[in-house]
């Protein structure tokens, strides 16, 4: 009896147990949930119809741009491709144009125009919206590679342009150098004539030049050539203050004032007179008035040999063959009175010209070459004028205001003489005069 009861009272445990769990979860293991399956598929049909629909409408709005604008670009891309057919088309017309080829400029012309018809219906369709396209990734890749070869086509015509220019160019060089020779030929001609009518370095006038038998023809000569490049400073100088933006007149009247000039074009007098008077300053002297040097002692033939010398040279040639010669220095010392460095300044920009001379060195400038042919020809008047004997060849001056003399001067303005009421006066002195033993060698005035 005892083991029944236990029995019993053990089984009562274990179905208590089993009531405390499906209590505690709230499961039936034996009840199916079908119906609560039934419910949620009754209740979620409906919505999943109505997402689909409004998914399917979407996608098709997104499909649409993208074929439109799919379009458009192969639109774009065509109209590129003709854009660039034109200007390889007119690229082609302009080239058979030089040198002239009528065949190829029709062919050219009537390509241009079928190319802007193809724009124009391009155009059309545009503004039409006529724009539908079965295959425009296609089309747009067929317009790109189209475009590329019209570019390729214009960069072959740019190149025989190009290629066509340069052998014109060569023949124009080939030409040039040819008048060039011409031009030397003709120039050396010229040079003999010159030579042979009294030129220094001539083979036939070199006979002339002998210490023993010097004349005041010799010294005229040399006057002749000092005076030339004196006018060929003064041109270039003026030239050089127009570029500057000079007031000439103002300039001349500071060198000259109170001049009333015949003509505006004699205000290049003024600026003779100037560089004539700074060149020949100290002219009388031996030494030239150079600094450090005394020639007090010195020969004519000492004189005459230095003449000798630098007469059939450059003066570039021989300050860079002899630069601590006394003619080097003879330049250094007038470049720096002719020129005031605010001149300078104005006319160059900076002084590295002075710089260069206050440094015993040359500057490699066309006005420095100007200058110095200059110095040359003054220099070489001076060695000539003490190589005369007994006292060389000296200079003479008349002030302003002086009487005209036909005896001592030489107008430079004839037009003077017109005017037979007064007798004309000297307005300044342009270049000195010289007295070669008893012959007088006649300054030039202007005359007012």
């Amino acid at each position: 009896m005892d083991s029944v009861k236990q029995n019993k009272s053990r089984l009562a445990r274990t179905f208590a147990k089993v009531m405390h769990i499906r209590a505690a979860t709230g499961v039936d293991k034996f009840q199916k949930p079908k119906s609560k399956t039934r419910e949620k598929v009754k209740h979620d049909a409906p919505i999943d119809e109505s997402h689909q629909r409004v998914f399917f409408n979407e996608f098709n709005e997104e499909d649409e741009k993208l074929q439109k604008r799919a379009v458009m670009d192969a639109f774009i891309a065509k109209l590129f491709a003709a854009i660039s057919s034109v200007k390889a088309a007119y690229a082609e017309l302009q080239y058979f144009q030089l040198p002239y080829d009528p065949d190829g400029i029709q062919s050219a012309d009537q390509t241009l125009v079928s190319e802007l018809k193809s724009l124009s219906e391009l155009k059309q369709s545009f503004l039409k919206k006529h724009l539908d396209d079965f295959s425009p990734e296609t089309t747009q890749l067929s317009a790109e590679v189209q475009e590329q070869k019209n570019l390729i086509k214009t960069y072959e015509i740019t190149r025989k342009k190009l290629i066509s220019q340069s052998k014109l160019k060569d023949s124009e060089i080939i030409f040039l150098k040819e008048k060039l020779e011409e031009i030397r030929r003709e120039n050396k001609i010229i040079e003999k004539r010159l030579n042979s009518s009294g030129s220094l370095s001539s083979s036939s006038s070199r006979e002339k030049w002998n210490f023993s038998s010097l004349s005041p023809t010799n010294f005229l000569v040399v006057l002749k050539q000092t005076n030339k490049s004196v006018r060929s400073l003064v041109k270039f100088m003026t030239s050089e203050m127009e570029s500057a933006n000079w007031d000439l007149d103002a300039a001349a009247n500071s060198i000259q004032p109170d001049v009333v000039y015949w003509d505006t074009t004699h205000i290049c007098y003024a600026f003779e007179s100037f560089v004539c008077k700074q060149m020949f300053d100290g002219f009388n002297l031996r030494e030239f008035a150079i600094p450090g040097d005394s020639q007090s002692e010195k020969t004519r033939e000492f004189f005459f040999d230095k003449f000798m010398e630098l007469k059939s040279l450059k003066a570039r040639e021989y300050i860079t063959w002899k630069p601590t010669s006394v003619f080097a220095e003879f330049c250094r010392c007038k470049y720096l009175k002719l020129v005031h460095p605010k001149m300078e300044a104005s006319l160059f920009g900076n002084l590295n010209q002075r710089n260069l001379v206050n440094a015993r060195k040359f500057p490699e400038t066309a006005f420095f070459d100007s200058f110095l042919e200059v110095a040359k020809w003054v220099w070489l008047l001076h060695c000539l004028a003490f190589s005369f004997s007994p006292d060389g060849a000296t200079v003479f001056q008349v002030p302003k205001g002086s009487r005209f003399s036909e005896v001592f001067m030489d107008s430079v303005n004839e037009v003077a003489y017109v005017s037979p009421e007064r007798s004309p006066e000297v307005a300044f002195m342009v270049v000195p005069g010289f007295k070669v033993g008893k012959t007088v060698i006649q300054c030039q005035v202007y005359l007012i």
